[in-house]
Order: C-alpha cells, then sequence, then structure tokens
C-alpha cells in the first residue's frame, strides 16, 4: 500500500519549507518532496567548485519576515546575517563614484557632492518609504479577500482595508496610488535631482522585472525590496553565513524538528486527482504517495498545466492561468575569483569597503531604460545593468583563503532571444560581461578562476522557475493582491478541492521571505480544524454515534 500523509508539499524551496514546519507544528504529518538531491530550491548553497560554496541563484537576505524567523527559532538551526555596510556602491565612467552606508548621516554627505538639495531631501525620503513599506507590511502576512465571488468571510478583510485607507493623512493615500501604478524614475523625479542617486535608487525597481525604470508599476518593485529588515534597519540587506542554503537549512531543522519528513531526489510528476480532488501524487519513478491534502510549491503554470493538467480544471481558470505573465529577464553569472577587484574610481585591491557593498554598473536612468529597450526587442542588454556582490568580504567560510566568490546578476536577459539561443549564445555573452566590468576595474578578467553562467532558460531547467521568472511570475499590480496568481483564487486554494498553493506565486510574490509559506499554512491548518469538525458532527449524528 501506497504512503498516506495528512499534507505532501510539492517543492523543497523555502516557501514549500516554511509551510511544513508548521504544518507539521499544527499537528499534521507531512511530507516535502524535492525533485533536487539539496532543499531549498532557488535558495540554495552549492559547492561548484573544490573549495567554493556558491549561493548559485538567490543571493541576499532582507524580506524573510522576522515573525518566521523568531517563531521557528531560526538561529537556533544556524540562520545568521551579516548586515551590508556600505548598501550600495556605483563607480562612474568619469572616475566618480557614489556610496550609500548604513548611517543615513554618511550618505547624506556622499549625496552632497552631487546635490545638496537632494541631501536635504533624503532624510524625508527615507520617512516617507518607512511609512509606506508600513502599511505595506500589514498586507504581508494577511489572506487577501476574493474580488471576485464575494463572501461573507472577506467581508471583515475588505472592511479593514477600507479603514487603513480611512486612516491615511492624504499624503500616505496619494503614496500608496503612486507607489502602485507609477514608473520608478517618475515616482524618484519627485524627490530628487542627481542621476547619481536616482539611478542607485531605480536598480531596486527593475530587478526580476519586465519592465524599465519608465515603465509603470515598478515603483511598486522598488517598494517591495525595502520592505525587508536586517538588524532593524529598513531596506538593509545582507549575506547569510554559509550562503543562501543556510536559510532553507534552518527552515529544514525546524521542520524536521517538528516532525516533518523531507525527501530529496523525489521529481513528483504528475497530482493525482479524483472526482476533483487532490488525492496524492505519482512520482516520476512511478512511486504513488497518498495524501489528505496536497500542497503546491511550484509556480502556478508549472502546478496547473504541468502536474494537474488542463482537463482536470474549469476551462476558465485554465484560461486564467495561461494568462500569467510569467517570462524572466534575468541572468546570474557565479564567479571563483583569484583576489578583489579594483575599480578605477576607487582603487586598490586590498580589502575595502565598497567591496562589501552592492556594486552597480549602471551610471544614469537613460542607460537603464535603454538596456530595457534592447530586452524588449528580444535582443539581451548590450549594456545591461550589472549587480556585483562578494559574499566573501563577510564569511571566510565560502572560500579557500585569499579567494573570493562573486555573483553577478544582469538585467535584461530576456527569456526568448530573437535569432538566438541561449544554450549556445550565454558563455559568449558572459564574455562581453566580463569586458564591461573590465572598464570600470581593470585586470578584472585575470582574476576569474571558474565561472558559472546561468540563463534564464537555466533557472527554469534547474530550478523549475517557468521562463525563468525568479518571482513565479511578474510583480506588476494587476498580478498581486487579490490578483494573484489570478483573480478569485488568491487565498492560497485552488479549483482542486484538497490542493493547495503555498510559491511565490501567491500573495505577496517573490523573494526570499517566507510569507506565501507561512499564509498557506494557516489556512491548510484552518481548513483542517474545519474538517475535523465536521467529521465529529457527521459522527455523532448517525445511528450509534
Amino acid at each position: 500500500m501506497p504512503a498516506t500523509w495528512d499534507a505532501i508539499i510539492v517543492g523543497g524551496g523555502h516557501n514549500g519549507l516554511v509551510t511544513a514546519a508548521y504544518l507539521a507544528r499544527g499537528g499534521l504529518r507531512v511530507q516535502v518532496l524535492e525533485r533536487r538531491p539539496l532543499l531549498g530550491g532557488a535558495c540554495v548553497t552549492e559547492e561548484l567548485w573544490p573549495g567554493y560554496r556558491v549561493s548559485t541563484a538567490a543571493y541576499l537576505c532582507s524580506l524573510l519576515q522576522e515573525r518566521i524567523v523568531r517563531e521557528l527559532d531560526l538561529p537556533r538551526f544556524g540562520y545568521r546575517v551579516y548586515p551590508k555596510d556600505p548598501a550600495f556602491f556605483t563607480p562612474f565612467p568619469d572616475g566618480r563614484h557614489f556610496t550609500m552606508w548604513q548611517d543615513q548621516r554618511r550618505t547624506c554627505e556622499e549625496i552632497a557632492r552631487f546635490s545638496r538639495s537632494d541631501a536635504a531631501a533624503y532624510p524625508a525620503y527615507e520617512v516617507f518609504i518607512e511609512r509606506l513599506s508600513q502599511l505595506a507590511e500589514k498586507l504581508l502576512l494577511t489572506t487577501p479577500p476574493n474580488i471576485v465571488r464575494v463572501r461573507p468571510h472577506d467581508l471583515p478583510a475588505l472592511a479593514r482595508l477600507g479603514w487603513e485607507a480611512v486612516r491615511m493623512s492624504a499624503e500616505e493615500r496619494v503614496g500608496q496610488v503612486a507607489i502602485f501604478t507609477q514608473s520608478v524614475a517618475d515616482f524618484l523625479d519627485a524627490w530628487f535631482e542627481s542621476e547619481e542617486l536616482k539611478v542607485t535608487l531605480a536598480t531596486d525597481g527593475v530587478i526580476g522585472t519586465n519592465g524599465g525604470p519608465r515603465s509603470p508599476g515598478t515603483a511598486y518593485v522598488l517598494l517591495h525590496h525595502v520592505m525587508g529588515k536586517v538588524d532593524g534597519h529598513r531596506g538593509l540587506w545582507g549575506f547569510v553565513r554559509g550562503g543562501m542554503g543556510a536559510v532553507s537549512e534552518a527552515i529544514a531543522g525546524a521542520a524536521r524538528e517538528a516532525g516533518a519528513s523531507l525527501r530529496t531526489d523525489a521529481e513528483v510528476e504528475r497530482v493525482l486527482v479524483r472526482n476533483g480532488r487532490a488525492v496524492g501524487v505519482v512520482l516520476r519513478s512511478g512511486e504513488e504517495i497518498r495524501a489528505r491534502t496536497v500542497i503546491s510549491n511550484a509556480d502556478p503554470k508549472r502546478t496547473f498545466l504541468g502536474l494537474v493538467g488542463e482537463g482536470e480544471l474549469p476551462p476558465e481558470f485554465a484560461a486564467s492561468v495561461k494568462r500569467i505573465r510569467i517570462k524572466g529577464s534575468s541572468l546570474k553569472i557565479n564567479l571563483a575569483l583569484d583576489g578583489l577587484p579594483s575599480f578605477r574610481a576607487l582603487p586598490g585591491s586590498h580589502r575595502m569597503p565598497h567591496h562589501g557593498a552592492t556594486i552597480h554598473i549602471c551610471p544614469d536612468i537613460d542607460y537603464l531604460e535603454r538596456a530595457w529597450d534592447e530586452a524588449k526587442q528580444g535582443r539581451p542588454s548590450e549594456r545591461p545593468l550589472i549587480e556585483m556582490t562578494i559574499p566573501t568580504m563577510y564569511d571566510d567560510s565560502l572560500a579557500p583563503p585569499g579567494k573570493h566568490v562573486m555573483g553577478i546578476f544582469l538585467q535584461y536577459a530576456p527569456y526568448d532571444v530573437r535569432g538566438g539561443d541561449w544554450r549556445t549564445g550565454k558563455e559568449e555573452y558572459a564574455d562581453h560581461v566580463l569586458k564591461l566590468i573590465e572598464e570600470y576595474a581593470p585586470g578584472f578578467r585575470s582574476l576569474v578562476l571558474h565561472r558559472q553562467v546561468l540563463s534564464p532558460p537555466d533557472l527554469e531547467e534547474i530550478y523549475g522557475l517557468t521562463g525563468g521568472n525568479i518571482f513565479h511570475g511578474e510583480m506588476s499590480p494587476d498580478q498581486l493582491f487579490s490578483m494573484r496568481p489570478v483573480p478569485g483564487w488568491a487565498r492560497y486554494r485552488t479549483p482542486i478541492d484538497g490542493l493547495y498553493l503555498c510559491g511565490s506565486g501567491t500573495h505577496p510574490g517573490g523573494g526570499v521571505m517566507g510569507a506565501p509559506g507561512y499564509n498557506a499554512a494557516r489556512e491548510i491548518l484552518r481548513d483542517a480544524r474545519r474538517r475535523k469538525l465536521r467529521e465529529r458532527v457527521s459522527a455523532w449524528w448517525r445511528p450509534g454515534g
């Protein structure tokens, strides 16, 4: 007889592990099935070359919810974050440079070198972003109301939204509308004049996004990236000790302690559906595993069109899933380095503060918009946004003494290349990217000992990210909150009874935050309690009950 579980979770990414931990703590018998040899999905650390441990996909941490860290006691399982300081370093072609620090006073001194009025405005901007973030954060660990088929249990959530809007100041209401509808360039133009400051901030509005700095909706992506905290600092990101896989391993440790079974090398081929209800899964090996509940950590398209199959879905729902925009435009290059780069703008190959920052090669907004214009035409950007991080500046466990690892996250690399193929062209493009970096850091290519290039199709094939989209679907206003993954189905449940979603394709979206997994677990446990209550009532009413 096949094993029977209260819940099977398809995919051992960080959200699936969060769901597993909370379900197990809630008393359910849970098994996680991960197709790769290691847990974590795109939040992993892998030894690509002997002695070099690399965060191959996700590379920085900030959004992981403090409530999850506290309730699962993740530090006890090895979770530790080194806050980045400086936060950003941007070298410019003319030899100037701009650095942003944790210390606001130091940042304002830097800004004043480019614009005294911007330096004066920056503290007020930070306060404004803080207020917008606080309002948005109230929604992160909530279940969105159904705005298509409003039912009685949706009314309190809708009322709370209305009450929050009433309580906002006029400035906050205008700010909320602006942040969800404006481009990041327009949003920043209202605050600042210096290109150097604006482009450094604007990068957070386009990372992982199919859109340029002047595309409507990218202002929200900026807000999404500054909603997290490290050591209490808003919008600050950090490096995890042991790489991003240590996040997943810490959550996995909490899940195991609660009693969850975590299984790797177990690829789910399809979800078993009987009479409109999910009853288990079938592995690629042919093994069948039964469960009362199936939860998918895969993205919505992979879940419904792949694992379930269109024939099991209502036609209008299947059509909505097909319309989800999920093509990615990001490319990742992982490097092993023989030393630290020396930048023209700030020479020196010894350990210097800017080596510990997120380093941007992106001199102005027009540069970034041109890069997007090329991607819209199906061409990898000739001069892309290049974001570089060197985690070994903080964590000496990742490379041999004197050596370093570097992650390069790049925009834009469209999934579909007009007249080309990533499988044959990605190494040539990586050569081009390294040449661009060398314009700012002479001799950079001579430092490279090893490299790994992950194109959008690679992200799809290796990590299961449909279209290579790191967010499981675009983070645009029409694909957020009650519209995520599709209108009418934002409450983690699906048209298949007993089948739930817990991944980034649900509210509140992408990034290593754990909120989708937390929210899904809450709803699954709520449904399990209701089911048990119905079973008890039914047993009591039966003759002899």
